[in-house]
């Protein structure tokens, strides 16, 4: 062999190492590149108890866990219990502060022993305003840093999101058609939260009971009258069985809406993303609840009115107006003997005088124009 032959086949062989040795390189980079080695993070799942056993309310926290659900992927979770899952209604927020439970779905008033103060964020004096417009000023009148300022007193590790903004609460069902505010005298009644009081205040006898036991309770003579919250609901719990006399209207509770609570610790350990995913969510689930529940309301009054026989009255504006009055003499007792109390209702009332001030002469007479189409 020549040694020009013999250099040309060295030069070969070179050449075909280094594209095998290339090759290999390349598809090492390629499947680095097309696999990479990346440890994924488990799963984070929230246990969170709702203070409903079903019916609509219970519907409603699912929306808002869907709402996480799918904002969040495969990342964040919530396991939702049903009541008394875990703990009492009554117990839950203990649970949350304590770190048993990661959350809960509640309203306010279902502490309000802790302090009355509770019942301001939820279940508060009407002062010409809505859930809609209390939601605003917890949001941007002042209301959630109050709020924070209870717990903190309170020494509460729980961190808190409202949404929902629900329709007035009727002023329920009666043994017969209350015409007058006389006729509420003595009467054995249940509520919740500083309504109590209010109704107290108007002489009736007050019993505070959950939701699931207020019809047995009607039957069986405990209690003469009651309210819940909505047509929706009072038809689920069978209130048509045990009355006919269905009251809608009321400044008993005139707004209210509902409360996430998270164990604070917990909380403030997430990911941004996933602290921001529990807060937006509670936002958008805010406009669901109104678009579908009054819906639902809407008509299931109608099945209560035509399919089984209630007799639907609009309470006496003379009665509510007995409200109020039982409402100054409350919120004035109590403001006397708690300096944070009066604080929460001076809030509210400055930014209920601005924004309904706005809304009252702008807003048309809806009524007006409702009647004009369906009489």
């Amino acid at each position: 062999m020549s040694e020009k032959v013999e250099k040309a086949g060295l030069e070969q062989a070179s050449r075909r190492r280094f594209f095998k040795v290339g090759a290999a390189t390349v598809a090492g980079a390629t499947a680095a590149v097309a696999a990479p080695n990346i440890a994924r993070a488990q799963t984070k799942t929230l246990k969170v108890q709702a203070a409903w056993g079903g019916g609509i309310f219970l519907e409603n926290a699912k929306a808002y866990v869907d709402r996480v659900h799918a904002m969040a992927g495969k990342d964040l979770k919530i396991d939702l219990l049903a009541v008394n899952a875990v703990v009492k209604t009554s117990q839950m927020q203990d649970a949350v502060h304590r770190g048993v439970l990661d959350g809960c779905h509640y309203v306010p008033a279902y502490w309000y022993s802790k302090s009355k103060s509770a019942s301001l964020f939820g279940t508060g004096p009407c002062f010409g305003w809505s859930s809609q417009e209390v939601l605003g000023w917890v949001h941007y009148g002042g209301g959630m840093e109050l709020f924070n300022e209870l717990m903190d007193s309170l020494g509460l590790n729980v961190v808190s999101f409202f949404n929902s903004p629900m329709p007035a609460q009727p002023m329920g069902w009666f043994k017969e058609e209350i015409k007058d505010a006389s006729q509420m005298n003595g009467l054995k009644y249940r509520t919740v939260g500083l309504a109590a009081d209010v109704l107290l205040e108007m002489g009736m006898s007050v019993v505070q009971l959950p939701g699931g036991e207020i019809q047995p309770a009607m039957k069986s003579g405990l209690i003469d009258a009651a309210e819940f919250n909505n047509p929706t609901s009072d038809r689920d719990f069978g209130m048509q069985d045990v009355s006919k006399h269905y009251h809608l209207a009321s400044f008993h509770q005139s707004q209210e809406f509902f409360e996430i609570s998270f164990n604070k610790r917990m909380f403030e350990s997430l990911p941004e993303e996933h602290k921001a995913i529990l807060k937006y969510a509670s936002e958008a689930e805010n406009s669901n609840f109104y678009w579908h529940n009054t819906k639902r309301y809407a008509e299931d009054l109608t099945k209560l009115r035509d399919e089984q026989g209630v007799n639907v009255y609009r309470t006496p504006d003379s009665v509510m107006a007995e409200q109020l009055k039982a409402w100054d003499v409350v919120v004035e007792r109590i403001a006397a003997e708690d300096e944070f109390f009066a604080k929460v209702i001076a809030s509210q009332k400055a930014y209920a005088k601005e924004v309904m001030n706005y809304l009252n002469l702008n807003q048309p007479d809806y009524k007006l124009a409702y009647n004009h189409y369906f009489g």
